[in-house]
């Protein structure tokens, strides 16, 4: 960014000045500043005596005076360096011009031929001028009547001389030119001191708007700070400042910059930064700045282009959060978000298996009863009669056709067989129904136990899955419990390609809801018991999962609460299955609802998916 003219002439003049100087609050380097001015132009004049002084006049006295004044000036500026007030210099400098200007003043007129007025009085005004700004109004006002006393008594004196030449007050036209350079000298200064006395009173306002500010800044425990359009620092806080000594080992002073220390890169880095800060561009930024005692700063960093009234860039505002304590509470977040899904993943495990156990259990109930019959039908079946009627048959094994006809209990005998052979026949066929009961209660459990197995390898894995299938395997966990209640299956199920998803921890999320299901419908006493399974696919790329029932629905003042750790309706709950369901579905991009009409009007729990993955969908 070019400079303007103002910008270079300061550049130039603080060429004069120390580093120490140019880290001065601005209205003492501004002193400085004029100082360094007006000697430089004082110099240039009194240069130019010595210059052009041979080529208009024959005299040498300005030769001599230009000199003079020459190594005045240089050694009022040597004098000025290293010097952290302005207040001596600016005292030697107002000495030096009015001593040199009242010499001038007698050297360059003659008693009775040259007036004041003549002599080119007019630079006086700058006396006040010069002398209110920098040395202040009162001391100001000194060298003002030394000058009106000059200009005004002494100088009308030296032109008559002091009545040797003509009367004191012959020529009135000296005095009243010396009258008109005091009322000048006079209102000079007065507007100076005006002038001061406002800027003082304004440079009071910002001051208490400063002290204000920095008590603002101050009571904050972020960094703050300010730099100028070179990068150096104008203002700093004192939790910046903490954390320069932190990295630096020592306190930080108006002109440092932020990376003087830092490496080449970083400091170029920094500077390209901060340049397109100040053409207007916002800068943030988690940073990890490395401190003196090896420790890591994680900080939050803003940067911010301070615009002048052209919306050009002078500068840069710093803010800066440390975020070390967020970080470490982020961790600690984490670990316990990791925490919790594991429990979220062991009770899902535990709603499976508690489903599992709980049709298993129906199923060997079932083969226990079937077991009990045939153990029965076995106590009492007719084969000893049988084995009664062949040992009598043996025993008459030589003469078995006249004992058939003519023995009374070998007429019965074949009666007897054909009774016992149907009583066997129904035997068998009432064993061989409880063994195909008992075999289909056996690949009964078979098939859960295989289906929870399935879905235990598939953990945290995302595959192409048929929803619907998943549903009905959902179902099948629950299927004899559900036939057992009465509870009517009702299926709406749009046609779906298979879907990218964990299967998982869908299926983890659905037989809690199913469970939750079966206990609102046990809870309800209703005859008709009817739960509805719905699949729809929503017009935004979202998959709808409605698990409705007709149970006893959930309270108004509930339904926020739902979804809470620790929240539960029932007497033996947890409060853990809906909260672990709700984290399972926003771990698959989805979200898991409910909505109820209230008490007694059933419930309708909906899960939404992506049908495709975040990167798919990207």
């Amino acid at each position: 960014m070019s400079q303007g003219p103002h910008a270079w002439i300061l550049g130039q003049l603080d060429m004069f000045l120390t580093r120490e100087q140019r880290r001065l609050p601005p209205e003492e380097l501004g002193r400085f500043r004029v100082l360094v001015g007006t000697k430089l132009i004082l110099l240039l004049v009194s240069l130019m005596n010595v210059v052009a002084g041979p080529l208009l006049s024959s005299a040498k006295w300005p030769v001599v005076f230009g000199l003079v004044m020459s190594v005045g000036w240089v050694s009022l500026l040597m004098f000025m360096r290293g010097r952290t007030s302005p207040r001596l210099p600016a005292l030697l400098a107002c000495g030096l011009f009015t001593a040199s200007f009242s010499v001038l003043t007698y050297i360059v007129t003659t008693p009775g031929l040259t007036s004041p007025h003549e002599s080119a009085p007019s630079a006086i005004a700058l006396v006040p001028v010069l002398a209110v700004y920098l040395v202040g109004i009162r001391t100001g006002l000194l060298f003002t009547v030394i000058f009106c006393v000059n200009v005004g008594v002494l100088h009308p004196l030296y032109m008559s001389g002091f009545g040797t030449h003509h009367p004191i007050f012959y020529e009135l036209h000296s005095w009243m030119n010396g009258v008109i350079d005091i009322i000048v000298l006079v209102l000079t200064w007065a507007l100076s001191a005006l002038f001061s006395s406002a800027r003082d009173a304004a440079n009071a306002a910002v001051r208490d708007s400063e002290r204000k500010l920095a008590s603002l800044l101050e009571s904050t425990d972020d960094i703050v700070c300010s730099l100028d359009a070179q990068d150096r620092i104008v203002t700093i806080n004192s939790a910046a400042r903490r954390r320069f000594r932190d990295a630096y080992g020592r306190e930080p002073r108006p002109g440092d910059t932020l990376a003087e220390r830092a490496s080449p890169e970083i400091r170029e880095n920094w500077r390209k930064t901060l340049a397109l800060v100040r053409q207007g561009k916002p800068f943030r930024r988690e940073i990890a700045y490395p401190l003196a005692n090896n420790e890591i700063l994680d900080m939050d960093m803003s940067l911010n282009p301070i615009l002048d009234e052209h919306g050009q860039g002078v500068g840069v505002t710093l803010f800066g959060r440390d975020i070390r304590e967020r970080k470490r509470a982020e961790a600690r977040l984490d670990e316990l978000h990791r925490g919790l899904v594991e429990a979220s993943r062991r009770a899902g495990m535990a709603e499976m298996a508690t489903g599992v156990l709980h049709n298993v259990g129906n199923a060997l109930n079932s083969v226990n009863v079937s077991a009990s019959l045939v153990s029965e039908q076995l106590r009492g079946s007719r084969l000893r009669m049988l084995s009664r009627a062949v040992d009598l048959m043996k025993e008459h094994v030589n003469d078995l056709p006249a004992f058939l006809s003519g023995d009374a209990r070998g007429r019965q005998l074949p009666e007897y067989l054909a009774s016992i052979t149907q009583h066997l026949s129904q035997e068998h066929a009432t064993m061989h129904e409880e063994m195909q009961r008992l075999i289909r209660n056996m690949e009964h459990i078979k098939a859960v136990v295989t289906l929870q197995q399935e879905h235990a390898r598939s953990r945290g894995q995302v595959e192409p899955i048929s929803v619907v299938e998943l549903i009905d395997d959902a179902l099948r966990l629950h299927a004899t419990s559900f036939e057992r209640l009465g509870i009517r299956i009702q299926r709406e199920y749009d046609e779906l390609p298979q879907v990218p998803l964990d299967r998982h921890k869908l299926l983890q999320i659905l037989v809690n809801l199913l469970t939750n299901a079966r206990h609102a419908l046990l809870e309800s006493g209703r005859d008709a018991k009817l739960l509805a399974l719905r699949v729809r696919k929503g017009g935004d790329e979202r998959l709808r999962i409605e698990v409705s029932d007709n149970g006893v629905g959930i309270a108004p003042e509930h339904m926020q609460r739902m979804f809470e750790h620790g929240f539960t309706t029932k007497k033996d709950g947890h409060g853990f299955g809906l909260h672990a369901s709700a984290l399972a579905a926003q771990e698959m991009d989805g979200r898991l609802s409910c909505d109820s009409a209230g008490r007694g009007q059933g419930a309708t729990f909906t899960i939404e998916l992506p049908l495709r993955p975040r990167e798919m969908a990207g």
